[in-house]
């Protein structure tokens, strides 16, 4: 039939994956087919949920480790490197802490995950961030930095 020129025809389809992209508001079809877990954990059945979009490019672990003042807010500090760092900090949180009875201080560890949307991140670009927080922190929140 392909060779006769007097016949015309159309195909069209219109799969599912095209109709949960637009329920969902997903960009990309060929997210459907990703086994990152980034993408599956945002849907869950029976609820329809927009799509929030996460980067592609690699992310870099930085710690950082300081003994606290009696006055220290968690908080003060996570809106201090997102402050800095702003939309690359992805996650921050608190992987140790422990207080040294000789002492009585307490000392923590915040392990911070950088990460662009639209590049992948140097280690340079990172430590640089990294050695601003560590001089802020220690200025602004009193932390003594280990």
């Amino acid at each position: 039939m392909a060779d006769r020129s007097d016949r015309r025809g159309w195909a069209f389809g219109l799969g599912l994956e095209r109709l949960a992209m637009i329920l969902f508001s997903i960009p990309d079809i060929r997210l459907f087919w990703t086994d990152d877990e980034r993408f599956s954990s945002q849907f869950a059945s029976g609820s329809i949920t927009k799509f929030e979009p996460y980067s592609k490019f690699p992310p870099v672990y930085k710690d950082i480790a300081f003994w606290i003042p009696e006055n220290f807010v968690e908080n003060d500090f996570f809106e201090m490197a997102r402050g800095i760092a702003g939309d690359i900090v992805e996650r921050m949180e608190l992987i140790d802490e422990f207080t040294n009875p000789k002492k009585g201080k307490t000392s923590k560890c915040f392990r911070i995950t950088y990460r662009s949307m639209d590049r992948s991140l140097t280690n340079e670009e990172v430590d640089a961030l990294q050695d601003e927080l560590r001089d802020r922190a220690g200025e602004e929140l009193g932390v003594e930095v280990r």
